[in-house]
């Protein structure tokens, strides 16, 4: 696999999967739209590189966050963020909020990762959740903070979330949407869904590490590809963090709409024309 194909997928799996914009449906389409034909490119080897760089990435970013979370959870204060203190229960509600992800991810892995991954498919849910966050913007507040985070708020978050196992969705938009509903504003939206993708990712990594060492492990000739993967997804994943989060402070959502939108009927049109 080329090196500069490794770099490529690896920088859009980072920009995809932080931004509103769907990972599944950037990684499925960009190489059939370029013609690029490596078997390695869906490997489990280059698919666990791209989730523990990820995973690496939203862990460094948040790790004080994460310290502050786990001493809250003991009544301990660790910290300085006003948020955490008045909201002890976070690391728990985190934990509700990751169930129904884990459950429907076991019961519809495998159409997951074969029909649904149809362009069509694909187009619909880009524009459906891409009108579903234009709605969210209309009727949010803007007014709640993750201090005030409810188990209602996981529940209904965390169940959101589960959807994102449809290729299209995309894991933070559908997060980020379901926590302006709740009239969280943009920025508490984004850290919760970020948030609460730790536990997400780091299952995904370890479901792929387990299939990847009953296939006898890390093939030789992926060992570069691996570790460059991991280190362009890793650097790329936490700069997007840091830039999408600061951009909340000051913006809307609008862009991302309008994207999902315009990307999703270009997915349909090139189904319908035989190139997706």
């Amino acid at each position: 696999m080329p090196l500069y194909q490794v770099i490529v997928l690896a920088i859009i799996q980072s920009l995809t999967e932080f931004l509103p914009v769907s990972s599944t449906a950037h990684l499925t389409l960009v190489p059939r739209l370029l013609s690029w034909t490596s078997p390695q490119l869906n490997s489990l080897d280059f698919d666990i590189a791209l989730h523990f760089g990820t995973l690496a990435a939203v862990v460094i970013y948040f790790f004080r966050d994460w310290l502050q979370i786990l001493c809250g959870a003991f009544g301990i204060n660790c910290g300085e963020d006003p948020e955490y203190h008045h909201n002890h229960a976070l690391l728990w509600l985190l934990a509700v909020a990751t169930v129904p992800v884990g459950v429907l991810g076991y019961v519809f892995k495998a159409q997951a990762e074969t029909a649904w991954r149809s362009p069509y498919v694909i187009g619909t849910t880009l524009i459906g959740v891409g009108l579903l966050m234009w709605a969210a913007e209309r009727v949010g507040t803007f007014k709640r903070d993750l201090g005030e985070v409810s188990l209602t708020d996981a529940l209904v978050i965390g169940s959101a979330q589960a959807l994102a196992i449809v290729p299209g969705v995309s894991r933070s938009g559908i997060t980020i949407t379901a926590g302006l509903f709740r009239k969280f504003d943009r920025h508490a939206a984004a850290r919760f869904s970020f948030l609460l993708s730790t536990p997400a990712l780091a299952g995904a990594a370890a479901k792929t590490f387990h299939d990847l060492h009953k296939h006898g492990g890390l093939a030789p000739d992926m060992r570069t590809a691996f570790i460059v993967g991991m280190l362009v997804s890793a650097v790329t994943g936490w700069f997007v963090i840091a830039v999408f989060l600061r951009f909340l402070r000051t913006h809307t959502l609008s862009f991302f709409v309008i994207y999902r939108i315009i990307f999703g009927i270009i997915v349909i049109a090139l189904a319908l024309f035989g190139r997706a």
